[in-house]
C-alpha cells in the first residue's frame, strides 16, 4: 500500500493506529521529506502549484500520535518532544552549511545542498529550501513553506506555516527572491519568481498590494491566494481612511505598494555575494 493510501486510511477512520503502523508511516514520511522525494507542494511545471494535503495530514499523525520523551543528543542538550519526531540527520555530505550558534532544523523537512543557514534560525517540518538559499539570522521558514533556489531570507524575516494557524497551502517563495528584514509572510501567500520585498513588508491572505506601476489592486480571492507578480519590487505603504473620524485623527492603514518592477539597477543592489557561499 503506498504511504499516500495508509495516511488516508487513518484520516479516514479517525482510529488510532498501534505502534507498528505509526513507526512504519513516520519513518517513511520522514524519509521522503528530508529527501525531497515528496512535499507539501509543488509545481506542475505550467507555472501553477500543487499542494499535497495528504503530506500535511501525515505532518499532522505525527504530532497527534506521537508521545512525549526526552531526548539527549550532546552531554547537557535535552530536548523533550514527540518520539515520532527523531533529529534530522546531517552530514557534511549533506553539503548544507550551518554556523554555529543556536540554529535547530526540525527533521522531515528538505535542505538542499549549498544551503547557508546562520545562526540563529530555524526551518520546521514539511518545509522545502532549495539551493543557495541563504536564511539569515532570526529568520524562520514555517511548517510546509516551500523556499526556492537563491532565495535571501534576510534577518529576522518570518515565512509562516499551515499547522496554526491551520491552512489549506502553504506559503510558497519562487526562485531567487529576496526577502528584506522583519518581513512577514503568512497564509497561503505566492510570491513569483525575482521578486523583492523590503525591509518591514508584511503580507497576509487578506492583505492588498497596491500596484503603481501597472494601477491595479492585488488582492487574494476565493480558491486563489495572495499572488505578488514576478520582479514586482515592493516596499511599505499607507493609505488614508476617508471616513470623518479618520480624518480627525489623521489615521492611514498600512499598504504594501509595488514601485517598479526589477531591472538592472534593482538587480545590482540585490546581487547575490557569491564569495559567502
Amino acid at each position: 500500500m503506498k504511504l499516500e493510501e495508509k495516511i488516508y486510511n487513518i484520516v479516514e477512520s479517525d482510529t488510532t493506529p498501534d505502534s507498528a503502523e505509526l513507526n512504519d508511516i513516520a519513518s517513511e514520511l520522514i524519509e521522503k521529506l528530508n529527501s525531497g522525494e515528496i512535499r507539501t507542494a509543488e509545481p506542475d511545471g505550467e507555472g501553477n502549484w500543487r499542494v499535497n494535503t495528504w503530506v500535511k495530514q501525515g505532518i499532522l499523525l505525527l504530532f497527534k500520535f506521537g508521545r512525549m520523551t526526552e531526548k539527549e543528543y550532546a552531554p547537557g542538550f535535552i530536548f523533550f518532544d514527540k518520539d515520532t519526531l527523531p533529529l534530522h540527520p546531517f552530514d557534511i555530505d549533506s553539503g548544507v552549511r550551518i554556523v554555529p550558534g543556536g540554529s535547530s532544523i526540525r527533521t522531515g523537512c528538505y535542505v538542499a545542498k549549498s544551503v547557508i543557514c546562520m545562526p540563529p534560525m530555524y526551518i520546521n517540518i514539511g518545509a522545502y529550501v532549495d539551493e543557495g538559499t541563504l536564511v539569515d539570522s532570526h529568520a524562520l521558514v514555517g511548517t510546509c513553506a516551500q523556499v526556492g533556489k537563491r532565495v535571501h531570507l534576510s534577518a529576522a524575516a518570518q515565512i509562516g506555516g499551515v499547522l496554526e494557524p491551520a491552512g489549506l497551502r502553504p506559503v510558497i517563495i519562487e526562485d531567487d527572491v529576496l526577502i528584506g528584514g522583519n518581513c512577514g509572510i503568512y497564509e497561503g501567500v505566492l510570491v513569483r519568481k525575482r521578486a523583492v520585498l523590503a525591509s518591514g513588508v508584511i503580507l497576509t491572505a487578506s492583505t492588498k498590494v497596491f500596484d503603481l506601476v501597472n494601477e491595479k489592486v492585488i488582492q487574494a480571492s476565493e480558491g486563489n491566494p495572495l499572488e505578488i507578480p514576478e520582479s514586482a519590487v515592493l516596499v511599505s505603504g499607507a493609505r488614508t481612511i476617508n471616513t470623518n473620524f479618520g480624518k480627525k485623527y489623521g489615521l492611514s492603514l498600512y499598504s504594501p505598494v509595488i514601485i517598479k518592477y526589477r531591472d538592472e539597477k534593482t538587480d545590482a543592489k540585490t546581487a547575490l555575494e557569491e564569495a559567502l557561499r
